[in-house]
């Protein structure tokens, strides 16, 4: 029997993954996870992220040994990898889920595939998401094949696999040995199948019930949304998984009579779970978009580099303005963060600091945890209000912190420069009597730009290329080629990543 490669990337699971299931009947299993350094030499990649990644790695360490198969790690490029097992075993076949990574691994895929050409090498991917392959992908009707994928029978664990022979070892590299300097995580997350399972259950039924009304502050969010992000994107539990498992919570509750308010919440995450695809179904389409805008015309509108100055104080949480900082400061120690304030930092980086949106997300990006490159790179271009096709929204950090943190207290946590100053004035500190300043927070910046001032000039700028006839037919062309197009509605607002967890 032909010996079966199972290459694990960003699926680090045993049930529904097809590649694990068809190789168990074809012949002997080796399951391989490379470390690939060139990757974690990326721009867009941190320690926290290796060290989410290696949890999700060694809890299906522990699955697989269950079953008498080793985990093997190769660390090394992934074309080196595969000659090796070549080298050793004659031929084999290689499987693995298409990823639906970032540039970097859209390349590698296209390298490794004429690799296997080449040499003759099997390689089966399956889809793992609901997204499907090719630059000229009809979007008609695209939710409703996800639909249909969605409610195909979730694969079973393979009740037997035969062990392959020991290519490589087990062993797990350490951040510092791929070059990850420490980037203040506060760390404790469990990973893994059952750690997965367990956050979709509590959602389901004990913390799911508010979710349309608490996910948008930062208060009440880090509990009331599922808190799946990071499982989906490393796929220790699947997509069709958690959506059927959250339709059949839906179906308990139908008939409910005090189920109203489940119902509701139940409705809007199962939705957002079709837009965590509708998002990655853009950067696979088009994986020119981490870098470049989909509508080429807003190219050159904010100046590269942007400004440094500005971009530190952004990274660091210093803008003067309080409910801004202490969002930033709460991700860059937590590495997670609610939809809206995602939205909020990346709209004042991108209007108040005119910043380019590729420099402000790569400083996001390697502080999530559950960073998704699909989700990730078309929201930062929403935010920034260089897709063509999106509502320009410029969030108000002032509103935002009244809103989501009325009494300040949120506020106060994070920024500690700011705990003596009482009540709702903590987000404008800037209004304090001179010598109440001095007195209460004499550390704290003052604004680092004028909200009102920078919102209207980029309004100016954003709008007045938006009239241009060029920029209007490119509009129209990026709406054809990645618009979601079905006759029952899509929720009526995107949300970005951190909205679904």
């Amino acid at each position: 029997m032909i010996p079966q490669v199972v290459w694990f990337k960003r699926d680090f699971r045993m049930t529904d993954h097809a590649p694990l299931a068809d190789a168990a009947s074809e012949g002997p299993v080796i399951a391989l996870v490379i470390v690939e350094p060139a990757y974690w030499a990326g721009a867009d990649v941190s320690a926290r992220q290796w060290s989410v990644l290696s949890g999700a790695i060694e809890a299906l360490r522990e699955s697989l040994a269950a079953l008498g198969v080793p985990l093997q790690v190769a660390f090394d490029e992934a074309i080196p990898t595969l000659a090796f097992c070549l080298a050793r075993l004659g031929s084999f076949v290689l499987r693995s889920h298409e990823e639906t990574g970032n540039a970097w691994t859209w390349r590698r895929d296209r390298a490794v595939s004429s690799w296997c050409r080449e040499n003759g090498i099997p390689w089966q991917q399956s889809r793992q998401f609901g997204v499907w392959r090719g630059r000229d992908l009809n979007r008609d009707r695209w939710a409703d094949r996800w639909d249909r994928l969605m409610r195909q029978s979730v694969r079973a664990v393979p009740q037997t696999l035969q062990a392959g022979p020991a290519l490589f070892g087990g062993r797990l590299p350490a951040a510092s040995e791929l070059g990850l300097a420490p980037d203040g995580w506060a760390g404790g997350l469990a990973m893994g199948r059952e750690a997965a399972l367990a956050r979709l259950d509590s959602f389901l039924h004990e913390r799911g019930e508010r979710y349309t009304r608490e996910m948008s502050s930062p208060v009440t969010a880090e509990t009331a949304c599922s808190r799946l992000s990071q499982d989906l994107a490393l796929g220790t539990v699947s997509m069709r998984e958690v959506t059927q498992i959250a339709w059949a919570r839906m179906r308990d509750l139908a008939d409910a009579p005090d189920g109203a308010s489940w119902r509701q919440s139940l409705r809007s995450f199962t939705g957002r779970l079709h837009w965590h695809c509708h998002f990655i179904q853009k950067l696979d389409a088009e994986p020119e978009a981490e870098s470049r805008p989909f509508a080429r015309a807003y190219e050159g509108l904010r100046p590269r580099p942007g400004r440094a100055d500005r971009l530190e104080a952004w990274a660091r949480g210093c803008t003067g303005y309080p409910f801004l900082d202490a969002a930033m400061r709460y991700l860059n120690a937590t590495g997670w963060i609610n939809f809206r304030m995602r939205a909020m930092l990346m709209s004042f980086a991108a209007y108040d600091l005119w910043l380019p949106w590729q420099e402000a997300g790569l400083h996001l990006a390697r502080q999530f945890v559950d960073y998704e490159p699909g989700i990730h790179w078309p929201q930062c271009q929403m935010q920034a209000g260089e897709t063509g096709i999106n509502t320009v929204r410029i969030y108000s950090p002032v509103k935002q912190g009244r809103d989501q943190d009325p009494d300040g207290d949120f506020v106060r946590r994070w920024v500690p420069e700011l705990a003596r100053v009482p009540g709702a004035i903590v987000h404008e500190p800037w209004r304090l009597v001179p010598g109440d300043r001095a007195r209460l927070c004499p550390a704290y910046p003052a604004p680092i730009v004028d909200h009102l001032q920078a919102a209207a000039a980029a309004k100016t700028a954003i709008f007045g290329l938006r009239r241009k006839p060029d920029a209007r037919a490119e509009a129209d062309a990026v709406q054809r080629k990645h618009g979601s197009r079905r006759r029952r509605a899509p929720p009526r607002t995107p949300p970005s990543q951190g909205e679904l967890f």
